[in-house]
């Protein structure tokens, strides 16, 4: 496993996401029709925090039920994916997320990195495709 990371590391490219926080907020979950199977799927979305930092952690059906509020976990292999231009933690199919031994005691939640817009907002992470006129 790759070394641990602090919440206020995370940017709009992290991949590979390895680390320990306190879950703070759990929303109540939704459902939702995805685009990719056209199944409906339970969401929510988690804000969890360091002491560097917070963070909205996204987690889909039966994900969801492993955390609780006021528990230590422990994500591995997450990725950051730009949602209306503000950062979000994933998981993905490759994702996973356990309790943690660590206990984590104060919180910053001041440095909300999902509260943030990104200037990369509207192109996902990903720089703009260029486009190439013939010469006339």
């Amino acid at each position: 496993m790759s070394e641990l990371v602090k919440i206020n590391e995370l940017t709009p490219r992290s991949r590979n996401v390895n680390l320990v926080a306190k879950v703070v907020s759990k929303a109540p979950e939704r459902v939702v029709s995805s685009q990719y199977d056209q199944k409906e799927h339970r969401l929510s979305e988690i804000l969890i925090a360091d002491e560097t930092g917070a963070i909205n952690l996204v987690l889909w059906d039966e994900k969801i039920d492993l955390v609780e509020e006021g528990t230590t976990i422990k994500i591995t292999n997450g990725f950051i994916k730009l949602f209306r231009g503000k950062m979000q933690l994933n998981l993905g199919r490759y994702g996973a997320i356990e309790q943690a031994e660590e206990e984590i005691g104060e919180v910053n939640l001041e440095n909300n990195l999902s509260e943030v817009p990104q200037p990369l907002g509207g192109f996902g992470g990903r720089r703009p495709r260029r486009r190439f006129r013939p010469r006339t």
